[in-house]
């Protein structure tokens, strides 16, 4: 096992820069998530790391000792990608024993090594199976066992979820997490999905635009987002925003909607521009509640319903928990805990902080 730290990490293409002084510590032991949207950097610097990408400027440290020149093979990193890349002729057992045959390592070590892995992986019934024989869910588990028979240092997961169906990648985010937890190894995990994120980090970054917006245990993020990025990428479905001034009615602060409704919020804030966030699960029905939601449409999934509507003339999602179905064109009074309600600043888009 070995620690990661990531020292002002650059990488430009001729003009072009993709990751800009990106520093970050992963602790021996951690599972990390990289998230963020399409062409945020993400895989790049999952790349750098495994040495497939080579560094512009700055330092990676694995396990006390600087990588940047040091070649992939000897890196003692396993990475594994969103393409299963099994050989269709080979069994299950050549598959996943190609590494070691091809390093000529010692075979009754190899042999070890890969009973090990099966075992952890539930593959045992397979080894002598074509990849063709499999589902997408065993593949895949193939391909990660691969990766345990290295005995690495570090695993490195690229999306290796994308090609599965919905089911599938429910069930691969539990056996990738239970992975984890037999092993104790170093992994960084690279996903667009949050809900992957949210499931399976023991932390998260999340990046945009080659830079890290926050760092922070699953529930740090979405409890405490640092702005709105973060606020709108973490959390399904996502928070909505709505634009307001702040200020007191009587003794009570409020936020002040575009439509003139006050909206109770904590302590501390003076007379300011604001984007206020609130998640949709947040709202509560309350025939007394400030809040007036326009119904447009009603998505009902069995444990929820899903409102989509406006607030003060912004477009909003809101979940219920009842069974009491509204309908289209129904006003719906609303309410939401002060504790819930999140405050931004309306220019950069920094979370605000009562004081």
């Amino acid at each position: 096992m070995a620690e990661l730290k990531l020292k002002d990490i650059s990488k430009r293409y001729g003009s072009l820069t993709v990751i800009e002084k990106l520093s970050l510590a992963i602790d021996d032991g951690e599972f990390v998530v990289l998230v963020g949207p399409s062409g945020c950097g993400k895989s790049t610097l999952l790349r750098m790391i495994a040495g497939l990408e080579p560094i512009t400027g700055g330092d990676l440290v694995i396990g006390g000792a600087r990588a940047n020149d040091i070649p992939p093979q000897k890196r003692d990193t396993s990475m594994v990608f969103q393409s299963y890349a099994l050989f269709p002729h080979m069994s299950v057992r050549e598959n996943i024993s190609f590494g070691p045959r091809v390093r000529g390592e010692p075979k009754d070590e190899t042999e070890r090594r890969i009973e090990k892995a099966a075992e952890i992986l539930n593959l045992g019934a397979y080894l002598d199976r074509k990849p063709g024989q499999l589902s997408g869910g065993q593949r895949q588990r193939v391909a990660m066992g691969r990766a345990i028979v290295r005995d690495p240092k570090v695993f490195l997961f690229d999306e290796p979820l994308s090609n599965l169906d919905a089911k599938l990648r429910i069930q691969m985010r539990t056996e990738i997490k239970a992975l984890h937890q037999k092993l104790g190894t170093t992994i960084v995990y690279v996903t667009h999905d949050q809900i992957e994120a949210m499931t399976m980090a023991d932390r998260i970054v999340v990046m945009n635009g080659g830079n890290i917006e926050q760092v922070g245990t699953p529930l740090e993020l979405y409890d405490r987002p640092a702005n709105t990025f973060v606020a709108g990428f973490i959390g399904s479905p996502a928070m909505s925003f709505l634009q307001a001034e702040t200020g007191v009615v009587g003794a009570t602060p409020v936020a002040v909607l575009q439509d003139g409704t006050s909206l109770p919020i904590a302590q501390g804030f003076g007379h300011e521009t604001v984007t206020v966030g609130i998640r949709p699960e947040s709202y509560q029905r309350d025939p007394e509640g400030p809040l007036k939601l326009h119904v447009e449409v009603v998505e009902p999934t069995g444990p929820e319903i899903h409102v989509f509507g406006t607030i003060a003339g912004e477009d909003v999602r809101v979940v219920l928990r009842d069974r009491e179905l509204p309908k289209p064109g129904e006003t719906l009074a609303l309410s939401v805990p002060v504790e819930h309600v999140h405050l931004f600043d309306s220019d950069g888009g920094q979370r605000l902080e009562a004081h």
